[in-house]
């Protein structure tokens, strides 16, 4: 007996397919909705695409397009341990500033990535003394240690803070998506100068959100996409002209100038087609980190200081600069109104703040015009220039090349901004206002992430990244000294891969470095600052093997690194790591079946093919080289078997290749462990969680206030009155009482579940009253609409039962007379040929065909269609007649028997039966009783005169027994009468038939109208 075969279900192809199919679909619906993020100091603007919504706005809960950065924990007046705060966002938070201005935390953009002790973390503590910042344990990057919470609560991280400002727009986004859509995937604007460890703080907050980062970008490249997705360039290919605009950026906190080069590019497209497509690539990039609107706002709360000591007032008191400045409440009001001071003079020559109590109860009054303001700003205007000239020296590019400077930002509406600009450009035609400067950024992010989505089809346009920072490699060489790489210049383009051979012979590491100038003041030491360590594993173990087995000679073996720049964050990343000698190799011709195999194209086993996808130089030799010295020993040994023995082996070359092993060390800012990333995600959450659980708290205690005003409303109204009893009346005000004055009087902080409770109680009373009231008002309705259904279907079944009734008659009626039809059919006749036919062709006998048998159509209805149509009646019938008289025994302030629902229910009930009834007769098919086959066909034979007499005398014979006539059956349906000559009627007599018939159609149609009007009144 055989063994059972077992089949492999996954070789199934279709079932493979199937499964590409549903994890292509899964990616894709898991990728359908992207976000685009601005990331700015002062504000983040939010963009979805999601098939049906492209590119839209995330709008804000107040309806805003933009959401101020900033979250204020809202402190109660006894914290417990485990419980969390109200959290607020955005202008709600910061209109909160003055009154918990330790609570209040904006534009922390800036702190990213940086130590506690960095000058910029200090600056921002000295404008916000309120606020307790410290060191983080682990990191050492700023922290912020909340009055809001127990005193043993861990410190909020910067990227914890910025992770909840990502949650809110994640939480936006999803409710314009819509219900039940998850939004996952976003792509978030970066400054150009942002270092590695800047870069690694954003991606470290989204992921704390539970976010999936698909690219940064840096804020001119996402301009500059939003900027080709409406235009369209010449093709290089076909001799056009790059573009090169200037993107000047300036902000709340930084000031960025970045060089792009717009061009079309002629590339092939699939099969024997080429496209078009767009390019748009960093040059160059300059930037000022500290030059923003912050800095302007401190230059008025500054001068507003200096005049409040020296005012009048504030003499009484004796104030100090630095006292004022430490006061949390005071440096809010102060750097708030600042702000607002600086927009108004954009387009005001002259503006006035009044503070009421601004310090020790001393009221103040504040007045500036434009010209004060700058010559305040002096020093900062300075700044703009070499912010630009700095991009254009990295794209070794003039003024005079630029097309366009393109604006972007809220501050470059400051008059003395773009004066400096026109001054540096030479010319104001060249300042383009082209792009929306506040939201271009975020339409370019929110675009690249469809671009990066498999679920979109978008404009092509290739988006290449600059380094801006050089980055290179340090390591040990053999002679024990330390060697020194650079691999990548500011101006390369991320994904650029870059190749390097070493020749070390032991396990040793390989430090990759970014470098940053120390002006940057990012973080102290050298310039060089360490990205990642690579240590090699099996490195000795690799060269003794290629030594011992192959031969290999220091010489010949070269440890080869690949390497790149991510296009996703700039990071580095491990492409390959190997081990390689060239070795040589005798062909397998020693033996006759060596040369039989070489002979039939058979080479050693180990023989590579030759591969198009081969990247690497060396690889694509050695399969050439040894496919070559292949067929020479093929045509050497294809002679004879002797002169296979008698050849030398042909010597060929090949690379012995060997895969390094090795780990990888983050170096840096130490990485979080594992565990407290898992207690930062978990806090996070369940901060979460007690804003879901605080706002159904807080939408449960409205309910209940709303309801005790609505209780007051219906103990006035005349409908509630007349169906509710005294005593139930006298029961709902009290209650409505008790639970006004309970919530007043403390409840407002009760849970959910008592509040609930309290509602509860209410509605439990008013629920039946309000259904008595509604009851009276439509029952009658309701019940004239059943009772008509129930006639209507009543008749409906007695009309059917007649037609079933008539159908039996006339089927018995048809089949007698079709019985007594076949009696008098008549004989087939025979017809012979004459003496003379014989010659030629043999006797023919000819039959005609029988007529078709005559059927009748099948009844349209029988008795068990009647079954639930006359069990539904009865059953409904029964129910009315027995509720009805107790129904109308009742008073209005009681419990009716009858429910209104239970009316509509059982009348559709009712109507879905008639119409089923009514569509079975329309389905049924038209078939006519009258036969349907053809006239048969005479056979073609030859016949002799006094055959053709014959056959006509036949004829003439038969015609004359019976007639073919055209009538109406008593139904009104069609009947043909064929001759006994088996003839059908003539064509005009089939035209008049038809004409009649119409017209009968109509006579029918016009009657069945006329009967549903009727029913319908």
């Amino acid at each position: 007996m055989a063994p059972p075969r077992h089949t492999n279900i996954l070789s199934s192809p279709i079932l493979s397919l199937l499964c590409l199919v549903f994890l292509f679909s899964s990616s894709a619906l898991a990728a359908s909705a992207v976000i685009g993020v601005d990331l700015g100091t002062e504000y983040i603007k939010a963009a979805l695409v999601k098939p049906g919504i492209p590119l839209e706005i995330v709008l804000t809960k107040d309806s805003r397009r933009k959401e101020a950065s900033a979250v204020v924990f809202k402190p109660s007046k006894a914290p417990k341990k485990g419980e969390f705060p109200e959290r607020l966002y955005g202008s709600d938070a910061l209109a909160l500033a003055a009154r918990f201005p330790g609570e209040v935390y904006p534009n922390l953009k800036t702190l990213l990535g940086l130590g506690a002790d960095n000058s910029v973390v200090k600056e921002y503590a000295f404008r916000h003394p309120a606020l307790k910042l410290e060191a983080e344990t682990t990191r050492g990057t700023a922290a912020f240690r909340s009055g809001a919470f127990a005193e043993d609560e861990e410190a909020w991280m910067v990227e914890e803070i910025l992770a909840m400002e990502l949650q809110s727009i994640q939480k936006n986004a999803e409710a314009l998506a819509g219900k039940g859509s998850i939004v996952k995937d976003l792509v978030i604007t970066v400054p150009p100068f942002y270092t590695a460890e800047e870069k690694r703080a954003v991606e470290l907050a989204a992921e704390l959100a539970g976010l999936r980062v698909l690219e940064l970008i840096s804020d001119g490249l996402a301009v500059g996409l939003n900027y080709a997705t409406s235009r369209t360039f010449k093709s290089v290919n076909d001799g056009g002209k790059a573009e090169h605009h200037m993107v000047f950026d300036m902000g709340a906190g930084s000031t960025k100038a970045t060089i792009l080069k717009f061009q079309g590019r002629t590339v092939k497209d699939v099969g024997k087609f080429n496209k078009t497509v767009q390019e748009v690539r960093v040059l160059g990039s300059g930037w000022d980190r500290t030059l923003g609107g912050d800095a302007l706002n401190a230059v008025i709360m500054d001068d507003m200081i200096t005049q409040f000591i020296a005012s009048p007032a504030a003499k009484s008191i004796s104030p100090t600069v630095e006292a004022v400045k430490a006061h949390g409440r005071a440096s809010a009001k102060l750097l708030k109104e600042a702000e607002r001071l600086r927009q108004v003079l954009s387009a005001n020559a002259n503006t006035q703040a009044s503070f009421e109590g601004l310090y020790e109860d001393v009221d103040f009054k504040y007045k500036i015009t434009r010209a004060e303001f700058e010559k305040l700003a002096e020093s900062y205007a300075a700044r703009i220039a070499p912010a630009m000239q700095k991009a254009l020296d990295m794209a070794n590019l003039e003024v005079k090349d630029l097309d366009s400077i393109i604006l972007h930002g809220g501050a470059i509406r400051t008059p003395f901004v773009q004066r400096e600009l026109e001054k540096f450009v030479g010319k104001a035609d060249k300042i383009k206002t082209n792009v929306n400067s506040d939201e271009s950024a975020v339409f370019g992010a929110v675009f690249r992430g469809a671009g990066l989505s498999p679920s979109f089809r978008v404009k092509e346009i290739r988006a290449s990244e600059a380094a801006v920072y050089p980055a290179g490699i340090k390591w040990t060489n053999i002679y024990e000294k330390p060697q020194h790489q650079r691999l990548w210049q500011a101006d390369s383009l991320h994904g650029a891969e870059k190749q390097y051979s070493f020749k070390n012979q032991k396990d040793f590491s390989i430090s990759f470095y970014q470098h940053v100038p120390s002006s940057e003041n990012v973080s102290p030491g050298s310039a060089e600052k360490e990205l990642i360590t690579l240590t090699t594993q099996n490195l000795t173990d690799s060269v003794a093997r290629l030594k011992d087995k192959f031969g290999c000679t220091d010489a010949d073996i070269n440890l080869k690194l690949s390497t790149r720049l991510a296009t996703s964050n700039g990071q580095v990343e491990i492409i390959k790591l190997i081990l390689d000698c060239e070795i040589e190799e005798a062909d397998e011709k020693d033996t006759i079946l060596g040369g039989v195999k070489n002979m039939f194209g058979f080479g050693k086993k180990d023989q590579a093919p030759i591969s198009d996808e081969d990247a690497e130089p060396v690889e694509t030799i050695s399969s050439s080289t040894e496919s070559s010295s292949s067929s020479s020993s093929s045509a050497s040994a294809s002679p004879s078997a002797k002169d296979s023995k008698d050849a030398k082996p042909k010597i060929t070359k090949r690379f012995e290749v060997i895969p390094i092993k090795y780990t990888i060390e983050v170096k840096g800012l130490p990485q979080l462990p594992k565990a407290e990333l898992t207690r930062m995600k978990d806090r996070i959450s369940s901060f979460a969680d007690s804003d879901r659980s605080r706002a159904l708290r807080e939408e449960a205690l409205n309910q209940l206030e709303g309801f005790t005003y609505k209780v007051r409303d219906l103990l006035d109204n005349e409908g509630f009155v007349e169906a509710s009893t005294a005593a139930e009346r006298e029961t709902l005000e009290a209650k409505s009482k008790a639970a006004s004055e309970w919530i007043y009087s403390g409840g407002a902080d009760a849970s959910r579940e008592e509040l609930k409770s309290k509602l509860k109680e209410m509605k439990d009373i008013v629920g039946p009253i309000e259904l008595r009231k509604e009851e009276a008002l439509t029952r009658p309705e309701k019940l004239k609409a059943l009772q008509e259904a129930l006639n209507s279907t009543k008749a409906m079944i007695a009309g059917i039962e007649e037609q079933i009734a008539n159908d039996t008659k006339a089927r018995e009626s048809f089949s007698a007379s079709k019985e007594s039809a076949a009696k008098e059919t008549p004989k087939p006749t025979t017809i012979s040929s004459d003496d003379f036919a014989d010659l030629e062709d043999e006797a023919t006998t000819t039959e005609s065909e029988p007529v078709p048998e005559e059927t009748m159509a099948p009844p349209v209805y029988n008795k068990v269609d009647l079954i639930r149509p006359q069990s539904l009646y009865d059953s409904i019938s029964e129910w009315l007649n027995k509720n009805l008289p107790l129904q109308e025994k009742l008073t209005i302030t009681e419990d009716p028997v009858i429910l209104t629902k239970d009316l509509i229910a059982k009348a559709k009930e009712l109507q879905d039966v008639q119409v089923d009834l009514i569509m079975k007769s329309m389905q049924q098919p038209y078939k006519s009783s009258r036969p349907t086959a053809k006239k048969p066909k005479k056979p073609k034979t030859k016949k002799t005169k006094s055959a053709k007499k014959t056959a006509t005398g036949s004829a003439t014979a038969s015609s004359e027994k019976a007639e073919k006539t055209l009538e109406f059956t008593d139904d009104g349906k069609p009947g043909f009468r064929v001759g006994e000559d088996g003839e059908m009627p003539s064509e005009e007599e089939i035209l008049a038939f038809i004409e009649k018939n119409k017209e009968n159609a109509e006579k029918e149609k016009k009657a069945e109208e006329a009967a549903r009007k009727k029913d319908e009144l």
